[in-house]
């Protein structure tokens, strides 16, 4: 959804934006606040950004293991699940003739901080071996390691079962069980000597923590996320779905102010903390397994809108974001204020209380009328103001206008039809402005100059035109396009230029200033990529919606499930696998959403809970084949249907009140 470098951590210098180091072959173990960064082979060197983290501060940046005064031959590092990883190792003492190793080695490595490290003997006699870790850290924060000025390592101190170091900010220990031996203070160093008979095992335990404690709480709040799962013909659309919600779980993070709602950080390692838009659609894209993060989310940034009087009033705020070299940057908070009361009037149709709508009911109120005085003359919205009117800023408004409308009728509030025609004229001015005609049958303009002129690229933000949004009786919302320009952006989706068959390019192959890797000029974003599969299977076009996603799912396979949020959109060839981004947050959350977000739109499952009916549209031929998603919310109840091999819907667990229909 975002380059991950304009909205970097806090403190991150703007020029050193474009230099953060690579992080594509790092191992990530995320439960925010707690981060971990390792390589492939396990050993935390102290180098680049390895490290264990906790709100954004380094606790250890060095754990270097040595067996037998040899370091473990790497064979493997895995990930586990969102906030634990595995490395095996072997290490070859010599006290058996040939090549053959003799000691395994297991670290199971946590991001709490927590690491297990496990020695097993394949002698066939008794051996003694001396194992030493080497630890250091700098306790810099993540923001000055980023940017290249983390500084020296600390002196470490003994602690009475490992070492500490500390600052007149901060501190970290490292606690060992079994207590080492050996503590050696000045070299960083605990040491054991540990007996194995033939095939015994012996675990060392590490703790790190940021205070003199034998373990410090994760601090993650309690899940608002239901434990849904998927499965059926395709087994990896279960795997997907399944990494998908644990990685959204692993970046709930809690509100500073209001300790008990909680929002889903943007990503790790780069921006573990609140993004507007992005923790936003999110919470939108998540609304299956229930309404509790949509509700807790848009509370945080109720909290937040602008109250003074002026332009900005009612106004949500966010950072700018890079647009690419054809579009200066946009803004997340006109994003993000777009968004808030579409969010809001779906997940009242998911089954948010009413009381709780009523509460965010104001907050989406000032929101339209934010949009009512940001519309310019020409009834488009420009972002920033007074620069480029861009596509998606328009599909934005719209359905912040259409649901808006429907959200204030259901509630009994004035405004709804005002914003009905207002949506109509919006329609009728993008039909006439931004559509270029040509032999091939057109195209919309990704933007529209302040003096009109279109700025004719054909790029993935196209695609928030055919995601329009869910109104009430399980309807959609009308879209900005007529049903044969609607076509005709379904077929450049999936043609070649933009289907890179990994996904949905962010700009089409051809377009001059095209880059695979660049996030906004070609590389493929698995959250837009979601976005066109979602709107393609709603507005009927299987084929397109079929190609994606699958293309999608073979991505996620290549990528052990954990879709990053960006990619490099190089064309798809026999045996070719995705190339990734060397900058990519990962996990991210509109990432990890996505997975739920294109795997439930197969279902089609549009509820409104208020009048108690969820119409079920699947997208006809099935094209993972059978497929069962259960363990999701509607009307606050558990809710699962199955799709059948030939597209069919069925209901088989909800709500006793709710009845099929639409």
């Amino acid at each position: 959804m975002s380059h991950p470098a304009p909205t970097r951590p806090a403190g991150v210098p703007a020029a050193r934006r474009s230099e953060l180091p690579p992080v594509h072959g790092a191992v990530i173990c995320v439960a925010a606040p707690c981060l971990v960064i390792s390589p492939e082979h396990g050993q935390l060197t102290g180098r680049g950004i390895e490290g264990i983290y906790r709100s954004g501060r380094r606790l250890l940046s060095r754990c270097v293991l040595r067996v037998g005064g040899r370091d473990p031959v790497a064979v493997q590092g895995r990930s586990l699940g969102a906030d634990r990883a595995a490395f095996t190792a072997t290490v070859r003492t010599g006290a058996e003739p040939g090549p053959d190793p003799d000691i395994g080695v297991e670290r199971i490595r946590h991001a709490d901080g927590t690491e297990r490290i496990t020695l097993r003997s394949f002698t066939a006699r008794p051996v003694r071996l001396p194992v030493e870790v080497l630890l250091g850290t700098d306790l810099a924060e993540l923001a000055a390691v980023a940017a290249g000025r983390a500084g020296p390592e600390l002196p470490a101190g003994v602690h009475a079962a490992g070492l500490r170091w500390s600052t007149g900010e901060a501190q970290a220990v490292t606690a060992a069980e079994p207590p080492p031996d050996d503590a050696l203070a000045s070299a960083g160093l605990l040491r054991w000597q540990l007996e194995l008979a033939p095939g015994e095992s012996r675990t060392i335990e590490l703790r790190t923590t940021q205070h003199r404690v034998v373990r410090a709480p994760a601090g993650q709040v309690a899940n608002p996320l239901a434990d849904a799962r998927a499965e059926g013909d395709e087994p990896r659309a279960e795997a997907w779905f399944r990494t998908s919600v644990e990685d959204l779980g692993a970046l709930l993070l809690r509100d500073p102010e209001v300790p008990g709602d909680a929002f889903a950080a943007a990503g790790a390692p780069w921006r573990l903390g609140l993004a507007p838009a992005e923790s936003l659609w999110a919470a939108r894209m998540a609304l299956p397994l229930g309404t509790g993060l949509a509700a807790a989310t848009l509370r945080i940034l109720a909290r937040t809108q602008t109250e003074e009087r002026g332009p900005d009033l009612g106004k949500i705020p966010g950072p700018l974001r890079g647009a690419g070299a054809q579009l200066p940057p946009g803004c997340t908070g006109t994003e993000a204020t777009l968004a808030f009361p579409a969010v809001l009037a779906e997940a009242r149709l998911w089954g948010m209380p009413e009381e709780e709508v009523a509460r965010l009911l104001p907050a989406a109120e000032r929101c339209l009328d934010w949009l009512r005085g940001a519309l310019g003359e020409d009834g488009l919205l420009a972002d920033p103001a007074p620069g480029p009117r861009r596509c998606e800023t328009q599909a934005h408004a719209h359905r912040a206008a259409v649901l808006g409308a429907d959200l204030l009728a259901a509630c009994g509030r004035p405004g709804a039809e005002e914003w009905r025609e207002r949506a109509a004229a919006l329609r009728e001015r993008f039909r006439a402005g931004f559509w270029i005609d040509g032999p091939d049958g057109g195209r919309p303009a990704s933007a529209l100059h302040p003096d009109g002129r279109p700025l004719p690229r054909l790029t993935g933000a196209a695609a928030h035109l055919l995601d329009t949004g869910l109104i009430g009786g399980g309807l959609l919302a009308p879209g900005l396009l007529d049903r044969t320009r609607a076509e005709q952006l379904a077929r450049l989706l999936g043609a070649p230029a933009m289907d890179s068959g990994w996904g949905l390019r962010s700009m089409a192959l051809k377009e001059p200033g095209h880059n695979p890797f660049g996030h906004r000029s070609g590389a493929v974003r698995a959250y837009e990529s979601a976005v066109a599969v979602a709107g393609l299977a709603g507005a009927g076009f299987e084929k397109e919606a079929a190609g994606l996603l699958k293309g999608l799912l073979d991505a996620a396979e290549s990528f052990g499930y954990r879709l990053p949020e960006m990619f490099a959109a190089e064309q798809r060839t026999a045996g070719s696998a995705p190339v990734p981004h060397p900058a990519a947050c990962r996990p991210a959350a509109v990432a990890a959403a996505a997975g739920v977000h294109a795997l439930t739109a197969l279902a089609g499952i549009r509820p409104d809970a208020r009048a108690g009916t969820v119409a079920l549209v699947p997208l006809p031929g099935a094209p993972l084949g059978a497929l069962r998603l259960s363990g999701l919310r509607v009307a606050g109840a558990p809710f699962a249907v199955r799709i059948s091999r030939l597209g069919l819907g069925m209901v088989e667990e909800a709500a006793d009140a709710l009845q099929l229909g639409g």
